[in-house]
């Protein structure tokens, strides 16, 4: 399987989403109030519309981040961390390096909605993907790898074409516009009402955990790990 191939095309697609503006429907809107002497809003907004790569939603998640698109995509990319401050997630384990830029993990979530959606696992081939402007994109999606088959332990959950969109904010590039993408085919009997009605607040919840990831590792002083180490390519 051209796993690489598979990536670049993965990419493409999260790319394509971003780009297309039709028929999205508003369904969250979280607002955090941020500062004391000058309080300011953040706004965490979530959109959805029918897949059309599954009977389900693919998601669409927007936020801004106080850091700059080569730490957060830096942060998201690289899984090692990832169960420290993601609370969906029980594990997350790198389990086959194609390159410096492209990875398969295994993951493993937690349940949500107080227990109705058992845990899931995911085998997912993740890339990083560097474009002029500063913009950054972090694609993922589901594969099929022979030596980690369906467990008996976990549903095996799909991810159709998901990703981040990380790009400096307009008037201010110290901090980040984030787009997300999430189309995951749960499986198993679960109907799709608990899903549409319980996954754009956990969308919410992975906002908030990452931003309290990245302030947690601020003070370390971490600069990009592998800025200038991949090609960059025009949008």
């Amino acid at each position: 399987m051209d796993y690489k191939a598979i990536a670049q095309e993965t990419t493409q697609e999260v790319l394509g989403y971003s780009q297309d503006t039709s028929d999205w429907k508003l369904v969250k809107i979280s607002v955090i109030i941020c500062g004391f002497l000058f309080p300011f809003e953040k706004k965490i907004t979530v959109s959805c519309k029918d897949s059309k790569k599954f009977h389900g939603k693919i998601y669409r998640v927007e936020a801004v981040i106080p850091e700059s698109t080569c730490k957060v995509s830096d942060f998201l990319f690289v899984p090692e961390q990832r169960v420290t401050w993601d609370k969906s997630l029980k594990r997350c384990n790198m389990i086959h390096r194609i390159d410096s830029d492209t990875i398969i993990c295994h993951t493993i979530t937690q349940s949500f909605a107080m227990g109705s959606i058992s845990p899931r696992d995911f085998i997912d081939l993740v890339h990083i993907e560097h474009y002029e402007g500063n913009t950054e994109i972090v694609s993922s999606k589901s594969v099929d790898l022979p030596d980690y088959p369906p467990s008996s332990n976990y549903i095996r959950g799909y991810n159709h074409p998901c990703g981040y969109i990380c790009s400096p904010l307009q008037g201010n590039p110290a901090h980040s516009k984030l787009v997300m993408f999430v189309q995951t085919e749960m499986r198993g009997r679960l109907s799709p009402s608990i899903i549409e009605a319980t996954l754009p607040s956990n969308l919410v919840s992975f906002i908030i955990n990452a931003k309290d990831g990245l302030k947690a590792i601020q003070t370390a002083g971490r600069e990009c790990s592998r800025r200038g180490h991949t090609s960059i390519r025009k949008k």
